[in-house]
């Protein structure tokens, strides 16, 4: 199958070059590939240059806008939208993927099968790991059956039902909700280890996880999810602060009246679907309560 991968990539010296170079040792390469350096102070372009230089299938685009700096959400997916416009149609698949991961060989011979062998899934990935003493292990930010935003593969026809990515924080649980809701399935396979080299939200910042509440409620969970939601998270990090963070976000979207990212029957759709997992792991069944 055809795939296309677009890279986001903002000052990503350190780890670009062992990205790219975890594309080129695929046994299923891709048709194309984009480099999109986001407004980078250090040496991104010149490594992303360097490498489309020897591959025919690569290339780079440029942006010099820097005023949001690095913050999770909106500015990745406007610069993924950057280079996709440089793409034509023709996909099977399209990637989008981080600048800090390395993939396993077979990756995305992997995800082709998937995809070929079962048309209703929508999406599929990997499971990402972060290093913790000198050991591999899985970053737990998110459960297992969820595709991470640092390598997301889309089949054509998932991507243009639930009319692409979303440029907002809260993108990457918006596509898994709205996916299902259009009917597809999301696949993960453990098979297929992703190396995470800089762990999720170590850059983050207190705005950026005050967004993260706003995400919730553009998302339209309600507060009771988003309080349970925000605990889990919390936990998971250890990092307490982050429950403050988000509630006041959500609260804050609230009053502001942040545009949602679902309309009220995909709203509705979601607040099933989260208490029917959030239900399951207790052993009671959605339909019970």
């Amino acid at each position: 199958m055809k795939y296309y991968i677009v890279i986001p990539a903002h000052n990503e010296e350190k780890f670009i070059g062992k990205a790219l170079a975890s594309v080129a040792a695929q046994t299923l390469l891709p048709a194309a590939l984009v480099v999109v350096n986001d407004a980078s102070t250090d040496n991104t372009a010149d490594i992303a240059a360097a490498f489309a230089g020897n591959h025919s299938w690569a290339g780079t685009l440029h942006l010099n806008d820097q005023g949001e700096g690095h913050l999770p959400g909106g500015k990745v997916i406007r610069a993924f939208y950057k280079g996709l416009e440089a793409l034509d149609n023709s996909y099977d698949i399209i990637v989008k993927m981080d600048a800090d991961v390395i993939l396993p060989p077979d990756y995305f011979e992997t995800l082709a099968m998937i995809f070929k062998n079962d048309p209703s899934v929508g999406i599929a990935g990997g499971l990402v790991y972060i290093e913790q003493r000198g050991q591999w292990v899985y970053e737990p930010v998110a459960d297992k059956n969820h595709v991470r935003g640092p390598v997301k593969a889309y089949s054509r026809a998932c991507f243009e039902k639930m009319g692409g990515l979303r440029a907002a924080i809260g993108w990457d649980t918006a596509d898994t909700l709205l996916a299902r809701y259009y009917g597809f399935k999301v696949q993960t396979t453990d098979r297929l280890i992703i190396r995470h080299l800089r762990p999720t939200g170590k850059a983050y910042t207190k705005k950026a996880r005050l967004l993260q509440g706003q995400a919730m409620y553009t998302l339209r969970y309600g507060l009771a999810i988003t309080l349970i939601a925000s605990l889990k998270t919390a936990w998971r990090l250890k990092q307490w602060q982050t429950f403050l963070y988000n509630v006041r976000g959500y609260f804050r979207a609230r009053k502001n009246r942040v545009p949602f990212l679902a309309d009220p029957d995909q709203g509705k759709f979601i607040r099933k679907y989260r208490w029917r997992g959030m239900l399951k792991k207790t052993g009671i069944s959605y339909g019970d309560t």
